[in-house]
């Protein structure tokens, strides 16, 4: 007895054909794919092949042959939807519904032609299992490469990202799916399963950028579509922003080379058996930057600098780059010093890319920024640029200026455009302008002094600190016309000082409230011409010197009573009255030998006749402490 044929599909070579004992009569192409079917349970269930025969049959006696250009999901999806025609068990899953679906509706597998046909059987599976089980519709929409037209025709692909963007804005604990696992036996949701069943425990916390790691496994085209339901939904940026650069930093790997990823569990997705998708790189990069918020943050201006820098590298369009510049320039005073020194990957001989630099110091400057803060929330900035962020940045920029200065291969007139790029009062101290200057001196002694002097002009020497001229003083690379400027405004500064500590003591003396008014003006005057540094230096040294002018008056004082006191001592005592050089040489003075008519007006004179000699006395004294006073 002959053995009985198991009836089904199998393939040879490449070519399929159903095991039924009976010859085909009916071959279908699909992608270069042959099968070797028969027409009847084609026919009977698919409206599509019904139409093509009714066109095939006048001119076909015995076998046909189509072609089915363009199907949705492939020889695959063909494959699937003839087991159904032909009776066999099929499964469903989240992997195969969309293809299945979209090869349902193009095969116009709909009731009409049979009871419970696939058309419907697909979509109840869909809507029931699909779209309310979050592993599922991930599952579904990474699957759903090789039918995206079609499925975006059919608003199958708008019906997962709803379904997925409203669970991502949905408490977890409402739904009973098993997502992505936070390690074993755990739902993100909150609770810990125990086969498939809720326990009721609670894991330890619920972060929100759970869904991060799953949503990364889509294609760039998917993750946009995602992205935009997301915001359509209104989701937070803070989140949205926090998805894109978990997708950026997965798929560019410079990033993650020079920044620091944000610390949080590890995700797996073990359970899934994703595989990553082939990305190509500058086209992630161009649409990532399309895609991002704008927003201002630290974290996000970091990420910001190190896409550009990456940009820089694949070379993407100019107008991404032009985009992510005018971003960074936004919010340039949350920016690091780090994140501004971006190598040159260029034909340019230098070692940075001072020019990028340049480009979004100008953004700074001539861009009103409106956006909003996020990432930290706690800083508070204002819209557009005022004074506090201005000296932010102008620190930063001296600082970069000294961190180039050391490539020799940096040109002076490049060093004076950063310089001067940002305006004059940006910087109320140059200390930073002078060290930079300092620096590029160093690492280009070849310079000469005309060259060197042209970069000199641009510190402002009256707003160099008190340290800062001391060294400029001594420093040997400065040219000598600069040495002797820094030089007269040091003393300036001393003559100034001193004035003010004059001012400060005759406010003092003056009454009380021309004295406050005296002493606010020089005070305000110190902190416009030397900040608040200089301020704090200039007022320790003027406590020293008005304790030393105390001390001195109060000696003066102390010798003009004395002498006051012995001169009524001498008043008083009759004897000394008639003995003008007892009074003499109490007071240390020496009568000059005189004439006759002098010596007889001396004896001759009635009353206090020593007072001139002892008035003379006193007032050459108080002359000669007069003059010390001076000197001070």
């Amino acid at each position: 007895m002959a053995p009985a044929k198991v009836s089904g599909f199998y393939k040879h070579g490449n070519d399929w054909f159903f095991n039924a004992g009976l010859p085909s009569d009916l071959t279908i192409i699909v992608d270069g794919v042959n099968f070797h079917l028969h027409k009847f349970p084609l026919m009977s269930k698919c409206g599509k092949i019904a139409s093509i025969f009714e066109e095939l049959k006048s001119t076909h006696d015995k076998t046909f042959t189509t072609n089915l250009e363009e199907f949705p999901g492939g020889p695959d999806a063909f494959l699937f939807a003839a087991k159904f025609c032909y009776g066999i068990r099929v499964e469903f899953t989240a992997r195969n519904i969309i293809m299945v679906y979209c090869a349902a509706d193009f095969l116009e597998m709909t009731d009409e032609y049979g009871e419970d046909n696939l058309l419907l059987k697909s979509e109840n599976f869909l809507h029931k299992n699909v779209l309310r089980n979050w592993k599922d519709c991930i599952l579904a929409l990474q699957s759903c490469e090789s039918c995206m037209p079609r499925a975006e025709k059919l608003y199958i692909l708008k019906k997962c990202l709803n379904a997925v963007s409203m669970m991502v804005c949905t408490d977890p604990s409402l739904f009973g799916w098993p997502m992505m696992m936070y390690g074993s036996l755990q739902s993100p949701g909150g609770s810990i399963l125990w086969n498939g069943i809720n326990t009721g425990a609670r894991i330890r916390s619920a972060e929100s950028d759970w869904w991060f790691e799953d949503i990364s496994y889509f294609s760039v085209g998917l993750f946009e579509r995602l992205i935009k339901t997301m915001e359509g939904r209104g989701i937070r940026c803070e989140l949205l922003a926090g998805a894109i650069m978990y997708y950026a930093r997965k798929f560019l790997p410079g990033l993650g080379r020079w920044q620091s990823v944000q610390g949080g569990k590890a995700r797996t997705v073990a359970s899934f058996s994703l595989t990553p998708v082939a990305v190509d790189q500058k086209v992630l990069l161009e649409s990532i930057e399309m895609l991002l918020p704008k927003k201002k943050g630290k974290s996000f201006c970091r990420f910001l600098l190190g896409l550009l820098r990456v940009a820089s590298i694949l070379g993407v369009n100019q107008t991404c780059q032009d985009s992510l510049e005018r971003r960074i320039g936004m919010q340039l005073e949350l920016a690091s010093l780090d994140g501004l020194l971006i190598p040159s990957y260029s034909d340019s001989d230098t070692l940075y890319n001072t020019d990028c630099v340049e480009r979004i110091v100008h953004h700074f400057v001539s861009l009103e920024s409106g956006l909003t803060l996020f990432s930290p929330p706690s800083l508070d900035l204002e819209s557009s640029p005022s004074s506090e962020p201005l000296r932010k940045v102008a620190r930063l920029m001296d600082s970069y200026i000294a961190e180039v200065a050391s490539d020799v291969n940096l040109k002076p007139g490049k060093l004076r455009i950063l310089a001067e790029v940002l305006p004059e009062s940006s910087r109320p101290l140059h200390d930073g302008l002078y060290r930079a200057l300092d620096i590029y001196f160093k690492a280009h002694p070849w310079l000469s002094d005309g060259e060197k002097e042209k970069l000199c002009n641009i510190i402002d020497y009256q707003k160099l600190s008190v340290d800062a001229c001391a060294h400029a003083s001594q420093n040997e690379r400065l040219p000598l016309r600069v040495i002797l400027q820094v030089l007269f405004f040091e003393q300036m500064h001393l003559r100034m000082a001193l004035a003010g500590c004059l001012n400060v003591l005759e406010a003092e003396s003056a009454p009380t409230g021309q004295g406050e008014i005296a002493g606010n003006a020089t005070a305000g005057q110190i902190v416009q011409r030397d900040g608040w540094v200089t301020v704090v230096r200039e007022n320790r040294v003027l406590k020293v010197d008005m304790e030393k002018m105390r001390s001195r008056v109060g000696e003066l004082e102390e010798e003009f009573s004395k002498i006051k006191q012995e001169m009524k001592r001498v008043t008083k005592s009759h004897s000394s009255l008639s003995s003008p050089r007892v009074v003499a040489r109490k007071f240390g003075c020496k009568l000059l030998a005189k004439s006759s008519d002098a010596q007889t007006d001396v004896a001759g004179s009635t009353g206090p006749t020593p007072r001139p000699s002892v008035e003379k006395a006193c007032s050459s004294r108080n002359s000669r402490h007069r003059k010390s006073f001076s000197l001070f």
